[in-house]
């Protein structure tokens, strides 16, 4: 089951946020999200419980629970559909390129 979760302090690392959820069941991965330019915590993260029910307890028991400043929001993670840009329109395509 995959989880997202928000409202982690900053200084959160993958290896801290696993220990917290493991403690509900096997983990399989942690992943907190991290900004492209800065490398820094984007205060957000995404983690796969290796079955449901142990999902589902992290979600119950740890929703609400301030780690630091703001409460956590522990909720399942919603999948989204992969969209391609309209036309596959590619920024870096020589066919897009104003000097021919």
């Amino acid at each position: 089951m995959k989880l997202f979760v928000a409202g982690l302090p900053y200084d959160l690392d993958d290896a801290e946020l696993e220990e917290i959820f493991e403690k509900f069941g096997p983990v399989v991965s942690a992943k907190v999200a991290l900004d492209k330019e800065t490398g820094k915590s984007k205060g957000f993260a995404f983690i796969e419980m290796q079955n449901r029910q142990d999902g589902l307890d992290a979600i119950e028991h740890l929703n609400d629970v301030s780690l630091g400043k703001k409460p956590l929001v522990v909720k399942e993670a919603e999948e989204r559909p992969s969209t391609p840009r309209p036309g596959g329109f590619r920024p870096n395509n020589s066919f897009n390129r104003r000097d021919r």
